[in-house]
């Protein structure tokens, strides 16, 4: 796959849902960036149970469990592949031993070094800028991270599979960075662009690749706005004593009705748009967003990175 004569060894970085959607939307915003196309189905070994039958309309669906795909970006001569592995779901258990098994996948594929992104949650202001924090496999990979604008984990430890991945890339030689953005701890489940914005900056610069943030700067700041309004009108009504996480919950007003028709043609000529210039992908990811329904469209979304035939 890879020509080692002119390029260099391809980085992958690994994505999957968690706290503000720091990860998965860096993931998304990178693939739809760089124009990425599907390269592989990454089995799960069956390591995925099923804890719920979905109804619709009466009917009870076919089940289906979380995938696990991975997109590549052909890079000119001179500069690396980039992989990003999407992840719709982790595992209850087993997360070594799937995790062994990605580090397998991503070194058949000649992978040099695996990046994971992740949030850290803190109690940032959200309209303050959102700090990067790092840690790396070795010593070597540290030292890139040595910047002014980075803040190395001295201790601690990361969650799920963002730090898993990089245990088990330790013990089978690969190396392997995690950066986390920074997120206000209040809004823990609430998107928040801002932190996802800081890690794809850094990264690009490691990558040595360009992106344009144009869309992410501009939805990373309307969310700081509403989110420091809502602060704001929190701190007048209540005491600290009586921010409860119930009150954070309140604030994500959930979809459950059918969507209106136009809705549904906007994201019908959203896709249209998409499949013609996949550098549009992400905004119709935003719009799927919003309108609360993404987990509806994931498969089809993910279908507009698929190789032509």
């Amino acid at each position: 796959m890879v020509n080692e004569t002119t390029k260099k060894r391809p980085w992958m970085v690994a994505v999957w849902p968690g706290m503000g959607h720091v990860a998965i939307s860096a993931g998304y915003y990178l693939m739809s960036k760089l124009g990425m196309v599907h390269l592989a189905e990454f089995s799960s070994g069956g390591i995925f149970d099923v804890d719920y039958a979905l109804i619709k309309s009466g009917i009870v669906q076919r089940t289906q469990r979380p995938r696990s795909r991975a997109f590549i970006w052909e890079a000119p001569e001179g500069k690396r592949d980039i992989i990003v592995f999407i992840g719709e779901a982790q595992p209850p258990q087993g997360k070594f031993e799937f995790c062994e098994r990605l580090v397998d996948f991503a070194l058949d594929l000649d992978v040099e070094r695996v990046f994971t992104f992740a949030a850290m949650a803190t109690e940032m202001h959200p309209e303050h800028e959102s700090r990067i924090f790092a840690a790396a496999t070795d010593k070597k990979a540290l030292a890139e991270l040595d910047r002014p604008d980075v803040r190395v984990l001295e201790e601690g430890h990361i969650g799920g599979l963002n730090g898993v991945l990089l245990a088990a890339a330790i013990e089978k030689g690969l190396q392997g960075i995690c950066l986390l953005g920074e997120m206000p701890h209040l809004f823990a489940q609430i998107p928040f662009p801002k932190a996802s914005l800081a890690v794809l900056q850094l990264f690009s610069e490691l990558a040595e690749i360009s992106l344009d943030f144009s869309e992410l700067q501009q939805q990373s700041r309307a969310i700081e706005l509403q989110l420091g309004e809502v602060l704001a009108k929190v701190e007048q009504k209540m005491n600290p004593q009586a921010i409860e996480p119930a009150e954070e919950y309140s604030l994500m007003e959930e979809q459950e009705q059918d969507l209106p028709e136009e809705d549904r043609d906007r994201i019908e000529s959203m896709f249209l748009q998409a499949a013609e210039d996949r550098s549009k992908a992400y905004e119709l990811k935003s719009e799927l967003d919003r309108l609360g329904v993404f987990e509806e469209f994931e498969n089809r979304f993910l279908d507009l990175f698929k190789s032509p035939e």
